[in-house]
């Protein structure tokens, strides 16, 4: 199948696209763009420099994506944005390229970023992943894979969420959310375990029992997160989701929610 391009759309000169590929009208991709087998981009949309959008994505109406951050230190420096495979971008989302801190911005295969979502520069979204609409995510956030944000959830810079995970909407975002877990309230707190999730995703009730007896020493005893840590390392079967849990808390820098 070939091509569909509407005759108002603006291709400019250096624009890789793949087969199969449909584009919409007004919409401008930009030099130096690669754009994947089967996407479907709709009207007036932006793909700016460096962009390079994976197979099978769709890119709804108006979005704008790869365009220069808005950090005052920005120089210049050429960045790009990278998007996965069957990402679906709604209408009016903006990702943001890279800084020389990171150089690029990267979302994940299978995500979905609802209607005005803004990613800024730097961030790392994985896969599966899904963001309501008006999520606000400041620049060098990590999203890991799995996680949810409900509507309006404003991300602060240098923040952590962890995999399988649930912040609800209109919540702020300030420390890093562990994983697999719900995280609500003001300020944003601890709420459970993601039981449906997980169990939606097939996480057998050994696994989620484990979690939730490491989730029950870091929040409902008397211990602080060091001695939490320990009381893990020494007590709970050390499984991929419990090393998961460990690792997250050992690499954050502004401290996990409480």
């Amino acid at each position: 199948m070939a091509n569909s391009i509407h005759p108002t759309a603006i291709i400019e000169a250096g624009v890789n696209i793949g087969e199969n590929v449909s584009i919409g009208p007004y919409s401008w991709i930009r030099n130096n763009v690669t754009i994947g087998d089967g996407c479907n981009i709709g009207s007036h949309v932006v793909i700016c420099p460096g962009s390079k959008i994976g197979n099978n994505c769709q890119i709804l109406h108006h979005a704008v994506l790869g365009e220069v951050p808005q950090d005052l230190k920005f120089g210049g420096e050429e960045t790009t944005i990278e998007v996965g495979d069957r990402t679906v971008i709604r209408e009016f989302v903006t990702i943001n390229r890279g800084t020389q801190a990171h150089w690029k911005t990267v979302v994940g295969s299978d995500c979905l970023m609802m209607a005005y979502v803004h990613l800024a520069h730097d961030c790392i979204v994985g896969n599966n992943v899904i963001m309501a609409n008006a999520c606000n995510v400041g620049g060098h956030v990590e999203i890991q894979d799995w996680a949810i944000l409900g509507g309006m959830v404003g991300i602060h810079q240098f923040t952590k969420v962890g995999q399988h995970s649930l912040v609800g909407g209109h919540y702020r975002v300030i420390k890093d959310v562990p994983p697999f877990i719900i995280a609500a309230g003001e300020p944003l707190r601890f709420e459970g375990l993601n039981i449906i999730g997980l169990r939606r995703r097939g996480f057998k009730n050994d696994v989620l029992k484990n979690l939730k007896k490491a989730y029950n020493l870091i929040y409902s005893s008397q211990y602080n997160v060091s001695d939490a840590v320990k009381k893990i390392h020494e007590e709970i079967e050390q499984t991929p989701e419990v090393n998961a849990l460990l690792e997250f808390i050992q690499k954050s820098d502004r401290g996990i929610i409480r």
